[in-house]
């Protein structure tokens, strides 16, 4: 997606946000043979500009096949096959450096479970013209979940609240896993010290943006639960979580105490090799070229909850390639 101008914000210090360029939607899949064609395809629908990176972890049910099937079809899918099930966090470090290293303004994360409505993509589009990060959220005022048990919509409330006292964040749904980031933010949070998985990945990134200072937006959405396919919520995750969320609060209130503050700093300059698609773990390790850009003052992000309208159909960008510098992964 190019909005094709900067956008001053409300309430974000005067500060004004340039362009957006060519969105890349991340879908990382493991066993979603069932849901990876009507994804992309409400994807394709939802936001013709944008393109659609899907993230297979090798699954056995020949989720990755499908995928190339939809890229050979569209030159707007592709794929990023990696070698085996990684989790979660591993997977969305390899395709934000993949899209970063291939000219994306912008790195949507979404579910292949048809749980984030890509319907409701271009609101979040929309909120980031005046942001670095938008959060697509449950527990913020027209927000909701649908088919959920009540024990599921439990964990969730409680785990962002946890997470919210712990670490000090001014956030409603931290847990949340539809957002989308300026490439720019990516490029400032730090990614090459993110060991963290499921939740606990998606804790750690909201944390490291209001850390940074950056600006970032809490926009209602209605999220449904998965129809086909198997959940990979486990006990392993939600333990992870609590313990790492945890360390983090203690180690900052620590901090604080001995006068370090909590503050992520600026990842120094850094020349980065090319990408390598057969290589997903070294994505995963390697920091994200430096943004090239003023940071924000630490400390003063923003959220706003407000209900924003889609944006206008953009101009659909060159067929032919990934982006505007981009190279064609390895399948």
């Amino acid at each position: 997606m190019n909005d094709g101008d900067g956008t001053l914000a409300a309430g974000s210090q005067g500060r004004n946000f340039g362009p957006l360029g060519t969105a890349l939607v991340i879908i990382p899949t493991y066993n979603e043979a069932e849901n990876i064609k009507a994804i992309v395809g409400r994807v394709r629908q939802a936001v013709p500009d944008a393109h659609v990176l899907v993230a297979d972890d090798n699954s056995p049910d020949g989720t990755g096949k499908l995928a190339d099937e939809l890229a050979a079809e569209d030159d707007h899918v592709q794929v990023l096959h990696r070698k085996g099930k990684e989790g979660l966090g591993a997977a969305y470090l390899a395709g934000f450096r993949w899209g970063v290293e291939h000219g994306y303004g912008v790195l949507v994360e979404m579910d292949a479970d048809g749980s984030h409505q890509p319907e409701e993509l271009p609101r979040l589009l929309t909120a980031l013209k005046g942001a670095d990060l938008v959060l697509g959220s449950r527990w913020v005022p027209g927000g909701r979940v649908v088919n959920w048990p009540k024990s599921r919509e439990f964990i969730s409330r409680g785990g962002s609240l946890y997470s919210r006292v712990a670490l000090d964040l001014p956030l409603r749904d931290i847990t949340g896993g539809f957002r989308a980031f300026r490439s720019e933010t990516l490029k400032g949070l730090g990614l090459q010290d993110v060991a963290s998985q499921g939740y606990c990945f998606q804790v750690d990134l909201a944390r490291r943006a209001v850390k940074a200072g950056y600006h970032v937006v809490e926009v209602p959405i209605t999220f449904v639960e998965r129809e086909l396919g198997d959940s990979k919520m486990s006990r392993d995750i939600l333990v992870e979580a609590l313990w790492r969320v945890t360390a983090w609060g203690v180690g900052e209130r620590v901090g604080k105490v001995l006068g370090r503050g909590g503050t992520h700093q600026p990842l120094p300059d850094a020349t980065q090799p090319e990408a390598d698609a057969t290589q997903p773990e070294r994505d995963a390790e390697r920091p994200l070229p430096d943004a090239g850009r003023s940071r924000p003052e630490a400390g003063h992000a923003e959220l706003v909850a407000t209900r924003v309208e889609p944006a206008a159909e953009q101009s659909r960008p060159e067929a032919g390639g990934t982006g505007p510098d981009a190279k064609q992964p390895e399948s």
